[in-house]
């Protein structure tokens, strides 16, 4: 080997040594438990505020929602997920939009703090978010109340109000954020079928498609929460007959319909998790109250998700092809 390319190889070396662990680090990834309990740290460490750690977490999991499914919305690359605009985090007047600086952020009327004490007020340190956001909601108290009446202010929503609400009727009761198990809304040990039947023609009430996915399976055939959530909806609709809905920590609304019958335990406000027995399997509906045996007994099982604007349905078939493997290896 000539002596240039000794050299060559020897730089080569030099250079693989400096930048290996650069690289190694780059692609380290943390484990799910890893982001939930540094996220967490986050919503504990002001106490000192009297606000409740589900408030900011509930907040935090609403705007990672948001950006999972809006193209509009920058995705805040970080464990914390809450971000401002320019002009709410420096000041609507300030002539300085990407301001960090404590003081004259808070001349110009500005909502952004320095959480870390590091002298500077940053919407990209996750710290000084975490504070901005607490030291906004303990201007209005502590209290279920007091949340609604910050949230209402600070995003003008009812639709927004309610789903972090929720969230953080979750989180309190389960005392975690990591709700994200699901199943399949019929035991895997009964006998059932199902296909993806989204999109088809459908004609009572007039023509529409399909939104959600049949499971067909016997009469009074148990049906489950696929989810973590909040009961939202109990009744009769014209369409779905006797349904329940569900809100979970994602923004999805879980559509059961065609049921013969409620679980009696099961109320609107009731907190519920995977597997938590909601109805039983029946044919209600496609007329007015009590209306039942015009199609096959059959679960009808949707899901719509709320992106800030709207709620819109997508296809749960991929979702409940996933479920369904994994309750069977459960089982």
């Amino acid at each position: 080997m000539s002596r240039r390319h000794v050299i060559f190889l020897l730089t080569l070396l030099f250079i693989w040594s400096f930048t290996l662990p650069i690289v190694t680090f780059a692609n380290e990834e943390h484990s799910k438990e890893e982001i939930l309990q540094q996220r967490m740290s986050y919503y504990v460490q002001f106490d000192e505020l009297l606000i409740p750690w589900h408030f900011l977490a509930a907040i935090d999991q609403y705007e990672r929602n948001l950006q999972s499914v809006r193209s509009d919305i920058p995705k805040r690359e970080s464990y914390i997920a809450i971000q401002f605009s320019d002009e709410y985090w420096s000041g609507a007047l300030n002539p300085v939009k990407e301001d960090t600086t404590p003081e004259t952020i808070s001349y110009f009327g500005g909502m952004g703090l320095d959480g870390d004490g590091d002298g500077i007020a940053s919407p990209k340190d996750d710290e000084d978010v975490i504070f901005s956001m607490a030291s906004y909601l303990s201007k209005f108290g502590s209290t279920d109340e007091d949340f609604k009446l910050a949230l209402w202010e600070y995003y003008r929503s009812e639709e927004a109000v309610n789903q972090i609400t929720t969230i953080s009727t979750l989180y309190r009761h389960f005392k975690t954020t990591d709700l994200d198990a699901h199943t399949f809304p019929i035991p895997v040990r009964n006998n059932y079928s199902f296909r993806g039947t989204w999109g088809d023609n459908r004609g009572w009430g007039g023509r529409r498609i399909h939104e959600g996915t049949d499971i067909f399976a016997g009469y009074g055939t148990p049906v489950l929460s696929t989810s973590y959530g909040v009961v939202e909806v109990k009744g009769w609709n014209q369409f779905g007959g006797w349904r329940i809905g569900i809100r979970d920590n994602h923004n999805s609304y879980h559509y059961y319909a065609h049921l013969g019958s409620f679980h009696k335990d099961i109320e609107i406000g009731d907190i519920v998790k995977p597997g938590t027995v909601v109805g039983y399997v029946g044919s209600s509906g496609y007329g007015k109250e009590g209306t039942s045996g015009k199609f096959p007994p059959h679960l009808h099982y949707g899901i719509y998700k709320f992106n800030g604007r709207t709620e819109w349905a997508f296809d749960p078939y991929p979702s409940l092809l996933q479920w369904e493997r994994q309750a069977k290896k459960a089982k």
